[in-house]
């Protein structure tokens, strides 16, 4: 019998977490009790489907057995106590039976309204409150029926005996039903309409952040994109007017690297190759502008060609590397651009031997520059997972380091020419 009760109590757990996670599987249950369940608690709003399976996940099996028990222990010391305060009205058979028959029927409605406030309140039907008093006048009807069997005292009827037992019925319903359920159903609705209204100002504030984040990308761009034409261009004119042989060689470089770059300023994410191959031609450019002041080297690891990131991230740190780190050093400086995989992340490595990280009071705390507040943002917009550090090198200079998840997409498209 126990082994019968408890494989049906686990089957409406199990039906009950099913329609909980997906609504529209309540249609697909089973013909009678269990399809009618399925149904009402589909009907439930988003926000009282999740509390009702976090109640479940917490009560699940034993768990809800040991609750019961709990409550066993109160609802019997009501019965004792209401055996001792009124003996000559009920025995303790009959005052056990009825205090926990009244606390675990009201255990029941509190559960049905915590659960299902929604209806209960926004509802303008009396539907629900005709429920329960019909209920428990059923209740009373049976009580009183057994009442009569069972005593030894004749059973009189009178209109005026109805009228007083109806009428204490109904007050003791009121007093321990609807009373207390309506107070816990308008309080979990004003619980409800203040947490809705709180998932919308935060689903409000997110789009405000984005927007605000993309309004950042795209004026950052707009300066990136004459910042880099210019810088380039100088670089033409300087070997321009020293009729230098290799003018033709940056030329090309120069086309090279802005048709990479204009292409990838307008791309969100791009393969890690194709940033690469953009840094590559920037630097070339550079090192024709600064001569042996400048040396470079590129390590990109085949596995890695067509992981996804944020496009121009490592240009932005090359070209703050230079600017800060290697052009304002008389001796100039070295490079060094590599991928690899670390503790399951990507760790993309920009490290020069220029100049080093600004001293402290220097007007602005190190790594506070546009440029790199924008790789900041972008990585968190990439992934809440990515971070932007830097740090002294050990032999001078700065080391640069972006940590993000492998994405590796192969059927992501090239920045078109």
């Amino acid at each position: 019998m126990w082994g019968k009760i408890s494989q049906w109590h686990q089957q409406m757990d199990d039906d009950a977490m099913l329609v909980l996670e997906m609504p529209e599987a309540a249609t697909s249950l089973p013909a009678g009790h269990r399809r009618f369940i399925g149904k009402r608690l589909a009907s439930l709003s988003p926000i009282e489907r999740q509390q009702f399976r976090d109640f479940l996940l917490k009560y699940r099996g034993a768990r809800f057995y040991k609750a019961a028990a709990a409550l066993l222990i109160p609802f019997s010391a009501l019965g004792v106590l209401q055996h001792v305060l009124w003996p000559e009205k009920l025995s303790w058979i009959e005052s056990l039976v009825l205090s926990n028959l009244i606390g675990f029927s009201l255990a029941c409605g509190l559960m049905g309204v915590w659960f299902n406030y929604r209806k209960l309140v926004a509802s303008k039907s009396v539907k629900p409150l005709l429920r329960i008093l019909l209920s428990c006048m059923g209740g009373l009807v049976v009580g009183m029926g057994a009442s009569a069997i069972f005593s030894d005292k004749p059973v009189v009827i009178s209109p005026e005996k109805i009228a007083r037992t109806v009428g204490i019925a109904m007050l003791v319903v009121s007093l321990l039903y609807i009373v207390p359920l309506g107070i816990v159903a308008i309080w979990r609705n004003r619980q409800f309409e203040a947490l809705t209204l709180q998932l919308q100002q935060d689903a409000e504030r997110d789009r405000l952040a984005r927007e605000l984040s993309e309004s950042q990308l795209r004026l950052l761009r707009a300066q990136i994109e004459p910042h880099f034409l210019f810088n380039t261009l100088g670089a033409v004119q300087q070997l321009a007017e020293q009729g230098a042989p290799r003018a033709a060689a940056l030329t090309a470089d120069l086309i090279a690297f802005l048709r990479a770059s204009l292409a990838e300023m307008r791309s969100e994410q791009v393969p890690l190759q194709s940033e690469f191959d953009m840094v590559a031609a920037y630097l070339r450019v550079m090192q024709a502008r600064m001569g042996s002041r400048l040396h470079y080297a590129l390590d990109l690891p085949a596995e890695f060609a067509h992981a996804t990131i944020p496009s121009m991230i490592l240009l932005t740190l090359a070209e703050n590397a230079i600017k800060h780190g290697i052009e304002p050093a008389l001796r100039g400086g070295e490079i060094t651009i590599l991928a690899e995989q670390a503790d399951g992340m990507l760790c993309l490595r920009v490290q020069d031997t220029g100049m080093g990280l600004p001293a402290s009071g220097a007007g602005s705390a190190p790594g506070s520059g546009l440029g790199l507040e924008n790789v900041r943002s972008r990585l968190l917009l990439f992934d809440p997972s990515a971070s932007l550090s830097l740090r002294d090198g050990d032999e001078g200079g700065v080391i640069a380091e972006i940590w993000l998840p492998i994405t590796i997409a192969s059927n992501l498209k090239e920045p078109a020419a």
